[in-house]
């Protein structure tokens, strides 16, 4: 086997165990919120707290992700998420547990991401070589689609047999193995120049200059960082879409998530299973179609339509895991390894932010616009986005070989 391979099956193993918890423990709390509160606001102001951390530190994070030792950085991380998430289930099981400790606990995991990921994901063109990368991305995909399938199934199952305290004790198991995982792999990091001075606002225009020095590029993040803008809010309101308008259950609830999960195996096993010669760049844009017309479609159903929501769901999630690999693998490869922590961390930033604007309207839109409506209005716009990419050419040609 060569190298690179032996290094992800190791990583992997312990990414697959940590994101598996940490999705349970996630959607736990959200059926749990759901349940106990039905409240569209409560769930936007727990995504806010989920993402806010994450786009507020993204800004100049990267900078730090490219200077410091990458694999430390991603132990201390999940080091610190564990550690938060443990006083929270020691705060449920002494019965002094509180909504706004919840929130506390979703933002200082949003703050350990803020760090974990860039890390990750700057590593890998270090690790791989570059022919790689989609699949390895792909690959990326199947783990975080078995999570997506295993968490919402076990979380429903879990909320009916134990605490939400003992739930959050499987985030703590997970990040330890995940740690312990990362000791066994070598990280490289990237060549440094020692000849100049740290410098926080100078590092920060280097990542923010190297996301718009390629033609297209900049377009490329920001119709991204559109979509993502429309579909935080929608994603918020898969529970009470499933709950108020199918008139569903935890059971219906958990489906749901299922088989978004389902639908994005599917699409990370196609992205890893072999290099493909389509342009990546046309799958993005065709992705963005698919997402937008199943959200829009979903909107128009009847109350009796929920098995048409599974499908418009699957649908998406095959979407979005092609979506996710094809988009990270351009990155990954027009970007240059030194400052592609700044990049990937400045595009979560950028993107959450907006979303986070997107979500403070969550509860406007569902007390007053309406469920059903938000997707057809949401869906609408991410198909025209799709559109709009087609008709770039500085983006049709990112993915050129030339």
């Amino acid at each position: 086997m060569e190298t690179w391979k032996k290094t992800f099956a190791i990583i992997w193993s312990g990414q697959l165990a940590s994101i598996l918890s940490s999705e349970v423990v996630a959607y736990s709390i959200i059926f749990w919120m759901s349940l106990e509160t039905g409240s569209a606001e409560v769930l936007a102001i727990a995504a806010i707290a989920s993402i806010l951390p994450q786009s507020l530190l993204g800004l100049f994070v990267g900078v730090y992700v490219d200077r410091w030792d990458r694999k430390r950085t991603m132990i201390l991380a999940d080091s610190f998420i564990a550690l938060c998430t443990l006083a929270l289930a020691i705060l449920f099981r002494a019965g002094v547990a509180e909504m706004w400790h919840i929130y506390i606990l979703l933002a200082c995991r949003s703050a350990g991401s803020a760090f974990h990921m860039p890390a990750m994901q700057a590593s890998v063109p270090l690790l791989a070589p570059q022919s790689q990368l989609t699949r390895i991305a792909g690959i990326n995909q199947i783990i975080a689609s078995l999570s997506s399938i295993a968490g919402p199934a076990l979380g429903a199952l879990l909320i009916n047999l134990t605490s939400i305290g003992n739930i959050l004790l499987l985030d703590v198991a997970g990040a330890a193995i995940a740690c312990t995982s990362l000791l066994f792999v070598r990280i490289p990091n990237p060549a440094r120049d020692t000849t100049r001075k740290p410098g926080l606002w100078r590092e920060f225009r280097e990542g923010f200059s190297a996301m718009h020095a390629i033609p297209g590029m900049g377009w490329f993040f920001t119709l991204s960082i559109v979509v993502w803008f429309f579909i935080m809010p929608v994603g918020v309101m898969f529970p009470l879409m499933t709950l108020q308008h199918f008139g569903g259950g935890t059971y219906e609830m958990s489906l749901i998530e299922i088989v978004w999960g389902g639908g994005a195996l599917l699409g990370g096993a196609v992205m890893g299973a072999r290099t493909y010669q389509v342009s990546r760049i046309v799958l993005v844009n065709l992705m963005y179609l698919v997402v937008g017309l199943s959200f829009a479609l979903s909107g128009l159903l009847s109350p009796s339509g929920f098995l048409w929501f599974a499908l418009f769901t699957a649908t998406a999630g095959i979407s979005s895991s092609v979506f996710n690999a094809s988009f990270v693998s351009v990155i990954q490869t027009r970007i240059e390894a030194g400052v592609l922590g700044r990049v990937m961390s400045l595009y979560r930033s950028f993107g959450l932010l907006p979303a986070a604007l997107g979500l403070l309207g969550t509860g406007f839109l569902a007390e007053n616009i309406g469920l059903s409506t938000t997707f057809i209005i949401a869906g609408t716009v991410i198909v025209l986005v799709g559109i709009t990419g087609f008709f770039i050419p500085s983006v049709m040609r990112l993915d050129r070989k030339t």
